[in-house]
């Protein structure tokens, strides 16, 4: 008994010793857990962006607590980077977010880069506004020779000129970018996202995809804002057999063919090209039909005027007959300057048709008795070449032709004589 009973306690305290170990091990096996676990919770990873508080600004750094148990450096370069403005805007207790660029430099540092932090943000919500497919109102902050340049979230977003607005580009007038672009610097715009590649740094918006008038509602506005006699730049969208298309601020008016040029043409392309600009007058607005009528030959110099400046009604004229109506007859008499002998004028007695006096070809002495410069139109009369009513006018202009160096000789008396007789009465 007293064997066992001695060994009983022997037993006892080798338990006792095990179990302590055991808790011991234990102890140890959850301090380093936990040790393990705090230190991989807390200890930033470089890549990553975290929310942080600013702890002190000075002119060499910016500390911010980002939960680690050393607080993390903006410094050096990262702080250069900073615009007076954003320096100014950050304040100690201010909650920032920071990209983590070390974990550990060679001073233990961790370091912070808020620029980075922005711009990895700034993509990450432009992606969304390309799933969400949003309208993002904005402004033109630059350009290049291929569209416009407009900030979104921080980045600059690029809008190809093929998906810039049909108005805005039928107000980009000029050869160059500097002249279609830069007077829109800093107007407001709407644009949607349209492509995002953050590895490449490519974000491209488009303004007609963000764009809710239809092409017919932006017609009938132009139309309503449209005045007529008004000048107005323009780019050619079109030309037919009949005449050319010109966008004037996003809505298509027509230039008729007779309203091209002064010279007669066949077909527009032989003064127009597509993708042309050119300065048009309006002329006509139909609002009921939505139709604009413009004119390019409205802007140029009549040659016309030009032309018939040499006549004025009651001078004589030569001219060659070159057409014959039931009206009258057309007399051509100098170029293309052409003029009109109503029936009326061509005998002093009634005719039926102007081929009982006239044929095709004769040369005639004709009197110019109206010029109408607004419609190109010339009255001629063959009947009133020698009216007494423009004898007075006839006597000017023939002395005008002799020159005022030629004056006639005096008569002598036999020569008087005879043209006292020769006078004729009153």
């Amino acid at each position: 008994m007293t064997d066992q009973n001695q060994a009983l306690p022997t037993q006892g305290s080798d338990v006792n010793q095990q179990g302590e170990q055991h808790n011991h091990n234990n102890n140890q096996t959850m301090e380093s857990l936990l040790k393990e676990q705090e230190l991989n919770v807390d200890l930033p990873q470089p890549g990553e962006i975290r929310t942080g508080v600013i702890a002190s600004i000075s002119q060499s750094q910016i500390l911010v607590s980002i939960g680690a148990k050393s607080e993390g450096v903006v410094s050096g370069r990262e702080l250069d980077q900073l615009s007076a403005e954003e320096r100014d805007a950050l304040k100690v207790g201010q909650e920032v977010h920071v990209f983590v660029v070390n974990a550990e430099d060679a001073n233990g540092n961790v370091v912070l880069s808020l620029k980075r932090a922005q711009e990895q943000l700034s993509w990450e919500n432009v992606e969304k506004l390309l799933e969400n497919d949003e309208v993002i109102e904005s402004k033109i902050i630059g350009f290049n020779k291929g569209g416009l340049i407009v900030g979104v979230e921080g980045l600059r977003g690029f809008v190809p000129s093929s998906q810039i607005s049909a108005l805005r580009r039928s107000q980009s007038t000029g050869d160059t970018p500097e002249q279609r672009w830069q007077k829109m610097i800093g107007q407001p715009i709407s644009v949607r996202v349209v492509e995002v590649d953050r590895e490449r740094r490519r974000l491209i918006l488009s303004e007609r995809a963000a764009s809710t008038e239809s092409r017919q509602s932006i017609k009938e506005r132009v139309i309503e804002e449209l005045e007529e006699g008004k000048v107005y730049t323009g780019r050619v969208t079109s030309l037919a057999n009949f005449g050319a298309f010109i966008n004037i601020n996003g809505a298509d008016g027509l230039v008729h063919l007779s309203e091209l040029s002064w010279d007669h043409i066949e077909h527009p392309r032989e003064v127009l090209e597509v993708g042309q600009e050119v300065k048009v007058k309006v002329i006509n607005v139909d609002r009921e039909k939505k139709r604009i009528g413009l004119s390019v030959r409205a802007l140029q110099e009549d040659p016309w005027r030009s032309r018939v400046e040499k006549y004025s009604v009651g001078q004589l004229v030569e001219g060659v007959i070159t057409r014959l109506t039931k009206f009258g007859a057309f007399a051509r008499l100098e170029g293309d300057i052409e003029g009109l002998i109503h029936i009326s004028e061509i005998a002093d007695h009634r005719i039926e048709h102007p081929k009982e006096v006239l044929k095709e070809g004769d040369v005639k002495s004709l009197r110019v008795i109206r010029i109408d410069a607004d419609q190109h139109r010339i009255g001629l009369s063959l009947r009133k070449v020698d009216s007494a009513a423009f004898a007075d006018k006839d006597f000017k202009l023939l002395t005008a032709e002799f020159g005022a160096d030629e004056t006639p000789e005096p008569a002598s008396d036999e020569t008087a004589g005879e043209s006292s007789s020769d006078k004729p009465e009153a």
